[in-house]
Formats: C-alpha cells, structure tokens, sequence
C-alpha cells in the first residue's frame, strides 16, 4: 500500500514536469505562428509593418507571460511537496 502512495506521488512529480514543458512548447509554437502572420501581413501591406511589428511584440509578450507562469505553477507543484 504504502509503495501505491509513494508510486503516485513522483507521477504527480512527471506530470507537473510533462505540463510545464507542454506549456514551453505550446508558447514556443504560438509565438511562431504570431511571426509567420506578422510576417505575411507585413509583405501584404508594407504601409502599416510598424503597427503589425507592435502588435505582434504585443502579442508574443502575452503569450510568453501565460508560458511563464505556466512552468512557474510547475516548478512550483514539483517543489513545495
């Protein structure tokens, strides 16, 4: 019985890593396919590149903040155990 407890606990430990990674990826795809937008929108519309560059800057600094706090939350579940 006391193995079962134990064997569930360091899953919560790989499942809270597993999450925080998921995170880092998840962000690492949605700040690339923020650039590729931007990107195409730019070489549409060359008149208005700086307001787009500000928009996706905007943008890609929100998602890395939900990114961190996601592994924040992670290492924080991993650690105060």
């Amino acid at each position: 019985m006391l193995n079962t407890i134990i064997l569930a606990g360091e899953i919560g430990y790989g499942l809270a890593a597993m999450g925080a990674g998921l995170a880092a990826v998840g962000a690492g795809v949605g700040v690339g396919r923020i650039g590729g937008s931007a990107l195409e929108s730019i070489a549409r519309q060359p008149e208005v590149a700086g307001d787009i560059r500000a928009n996706m800057i905007l943008t890609a600094a929100l998602v890395e903040g939900a990114a961190f706090f996601a592994m924040v939350v992670g290492l924080l579940v991993i650690f105060t155990k």
